[in-house]
């Protein structure tokens, strides 16, 4: 049976890998067509670079970037509107365009809550793709985009309730985080065998290791603890089309 193609969409550089590193190597490992938007920073930037980096050790393609600044780094797109400033209608059309070319059969993106961090950037594009997979199948928003497309399914990163006491070590406790309780979940997915790739997709990101970010926490565990603490990635299944189509396209392979 084929694998379903898959287009992942992010607030920044990193978010690809951090959240769905692993399944997006584990479908591009089977034969399916992935692919990455990030909302933020621009492509003339060293982010940018660093996210084509992780995006061939993934598997999933070049670059599809929105160009948006960063909320809080204003340098991150010079001259250009902040990604929760820019007109609604403009960042949905520009996404609905990705979407009618790149014609997924399943995309995946933040939760509601933004992540584990709850950055606005996440938040932001939580909205911004809900609507944007709807409206791609309307064919009277935007013609100018591209032909219809409807995808199939629509899953949400997030993380269960239970996973959070380990995580607290690696991300420490001064810092706010948001999970879901674990009756939410719909597709838990083991990339153990994926672990490899995922782990050198974020180690790509090579300015948010050097400045500490989550990516820099990550570079500094041993093997073991990134094993057990990686090796799961958590979904939310969001209802996308009709009940039938949601029910026969699933993310795990």
């Amino acid at each position: 049976m084929p694998v379903p193609s898959l287009l992942g969409v992010f607030a920044h550089p990193d978010d690809e890998s951090l959240s769905a590193g692993g399944v997006l190597a584990r479908h591009a490992a089977a034969g399916a067509r992935t692919g990455v938007v990030t909302a933020t920073w621009h492509p003339d930037t060293g982010r940018a670079a660093e996210l084509a980096d992780a995006l061939r050790i993934l598997g999933a393609g070049p670059p599809r970037m929105l160009g948006y600044a960063d909320a809080r780094v204003p340098s991150s797109a010079p001259g250009r509107a902040r990604f929760l400033d820019a007109p609604l209608d403009e960042s949905v059309r520009r996404l609905v365009a990705h979407v009618r070319e790149f014609r997924p059969e399943i995309v995946i993106t933040h939760d509601a809550y933004g992540g584990l961090p709850g950055h606005p950037d996440h938040v932001h594009t939580h909205r911004v793709t809900v609507l944007a997979t709807e409206a791609a199948g309307l064919d009277r928003f935007h013609p100018e985009a591209g032909a219809p497309w409807r995808p199939r399914a629509l899953y949400f990163a997030t993380h269960p309730h239970a996973a959070m006491p380990p995580l607290r070590d690696v991300i420490g406790v001064r810092k706010a985080v948001y999970s879901v309780p674990d009756a939410d979940i719909t597709a838990a997915v083991d990339v153990g065998p994926w672990l490899g790739p995922k782990v050198a997709a974020v180690l790509a990101h090579r300015s948010e290791v050097e400045r500490g970010a989550l990516p820099g926490l990550i570079a500094g565990l041993p093997p073991e603890d990134r094993a057990r603490l990686f090796s799961t990635e958590w979904f939310i299944r969001h209802p996308l089309g009709s009940a039938g189509a949601a029910r026969t396209t699933e993310l795990t392979v």
